[in-house]
Formats: C-alpha cells, sequence, structure tokens
C-alpha cells in the first residue's frame, strides 16, 4: 500500500512541473493574470482569488520574492504547451541519404541513366552518396572510379555542390553531394 502512494507521488511530481493551489509554499506572493488586479496578496486571499473566477493559482516564478502566481487554466496550458512542442517537433527536418552505386567501368548508358536519378534526389531534397564499388581485381581502376565520379560532380552543379571530394575506403570510393538550397 504504501508502495503505491509512493510511485503515485512520484508520477505526480514528474506530471507537474509547476505548483499549484494549495501545493504553494510561500504566506505572501505577488498576483498576475488576466481579470486580475496585480499586487502582492497573502496566499488564502490569492487562491480564494483564483477560486472565483473557477481557474488555479500557479507559481511561474518560485525564486522570486515574493513569488510571482499567475491565475490560469493550468490543464488548458498544458495542453497549449505540448501542442506547440509537437508543432517544433513536425517541423524538424529530417536528412534523408540517397545511394548511387557505379561499378569502376560503367558504361554511358548506365551512367545516363543513374545521373537522372540523382537529379531528382537531389531536386527532392535528399543528400546523395555516390560511390564506385570495387570487385575483386578491379581495385586497380582506381582512376576510373575517381574520374567517374567527379565527372558526376561536375554534371550535377547546378543541382548540388560537392560535400565530400571522392575518397576510397575499403573496396568503395565514395563522394557526397548536398542539395543546393532554392532562393
Amino acid at each position: 500500500m504504501r508502495r503505491n502512494r509512493r510511485s503515485y507521488n512520484r508520477r505526480e511530481s514528474q506530471e507537474d512541473k509547476h505548483r499549484i493551489n494549495s501545493k504553494i509554499r510561500s504566506e505572501e506572493v505577488r498576483v498576475v493574470g488576466d481579470n486580475v488586479e496585480v499586487g502582492v496578496y497573502p496566499i488564502k486571499k490569492a487562491l480564494s482569488m483564483a477560486d472565483e473566477q473557477g481557474l488555479d493559482l500557479v507559481e511561474i516564478s518560485p525564486n522570486a520574492k515574493p513569488p510571482v502566481c499567475k491565475v490560469m487554466d493550468y490543464k488548458k496550458f498544458l495542453y497549449e504547451q505540448k501542442k506547440r512542442e509537437k508543432a517544433l517537433k513536425s517541423k524538424a527536418t529530417k536528412v534523408v541519404v540517397k545511394e548511387i552505386r557505379f561499378g569502376p567501368n560503367t558504361d554511358d548508358h548506365d551512367y545516363e541513366f543513374k545521373k537522372k536519378h540523382a537529379i531528382k534526389f537531389l531536386k527532392d531534397g535528399a543528400k546523395l552518396k555516390a560511390f564506385v564499388f570495387f570487385k575483386g581485381r578491379s581495385i586497380v581502376f582506381k582512376e576510373q572510379g575517381q574520374i567517374l565520379l567527379l565527372r558526376l560532380a561536375q554534371d550535377l552543379e547546378e543541382y548540388g555542390k560537392v560535400e565530400q571530394m571522392p575518397k576510397l575506403e575499403g573496396k568503395r570510393m565514395i563522394m557526397f553531394i548536398a542539395p543546393k538550397k532554392n532562393k
């Protein structure tokens, strides 16, 4: 039984970040809010003012002398705060990375086909990771792979800018291209 009460209190304190109504410990508080005469009042008077309007007395600045309390609908305030946080989260951009894979001896038709896809990805706002994969002994064609990636970077110059020049990592030569910001 006792454990349940403790966990309930812990959950309640996490939920309510502000002290409200009877949880305010100070004897005197400065009261602010709509339809309230701003001033310093004893806690009982401040609580009765909030109660008359059917609202809560919420401690918004506990470190001030005397603490500042606002008369407001606390549940509505929490709801609007959650709504604002959700809106900010949805506006945060997520970076999408699309990959295009070449071989060291990719012919012109395949190159043009993959370049068309790369242009579409960059126009859609995604980053592009272009790489040449060397199988077996084809690693001897490192220069051909580098020339292929540099040619791609030059062809995509108007759609994006090179973030990382071609770099050999194991059996792959990788290059990153970021989309250009349209103004």
